[in-house]
């Protein structure tokens, strides 16, 4: 039976279970999905020996107009940045911090791809 992906918070969470997937097959581990602070969520947190990786995902219907790296602006970048230094006091580690997008394409129930790019930005334009 194929499950239909309906609302956008279903295909959020479909998203983020197919990175969650890429992401431990390439050797990461998952320490934390959808972190909240007042203001700010990261979708996914993951680690490995060198790296704590915040990943925002946009997950997109096939024919989408707006791509999900063009929707991760300044401000939505601010925002997943406070909200890591957040994470970071409350747990602190010696890990490499680094901020990823990762854009999955859907088709129904099915993943057609994962783009994931590593590093997409930095903190060096942001003020806190």
């Amino acid at each position: 039976m194929v499950t239909q992906v309906n609302s956008r918070t279903e295909t959020g969470f479909f998203g983020e279970d197919a990175v969650c997937s890429y992401l431990i097959r390439q050797g990461y581990e998952i320490a934390e999905r959808n972190y909240r602070i007042k203001g700010g969520e990261i979708d996914i947190i993951a680690v490995n020996n060198e790296f704590i990786a915040f990943v925002e995902v946009k997950t997109r219907k096939q024919d989408s107009l707006v791509s999900g790296f063009d929707a991760v602006n300044k401000r939505k970048k601010g925002l997943i940045i406070r909200t890591a230094v957040d994470f970071c006091t409350r747990h602190p580690n010696n890990l490499q911090p680094r901020f990823d997008i990762a854009q999955v394409i859907i088709s129904g129930s099915r993943v057609l791809s994962i783009d994931y790019i590593q590093n997409a930005y930095d903190t060096t334009e942001f003020k806190f």
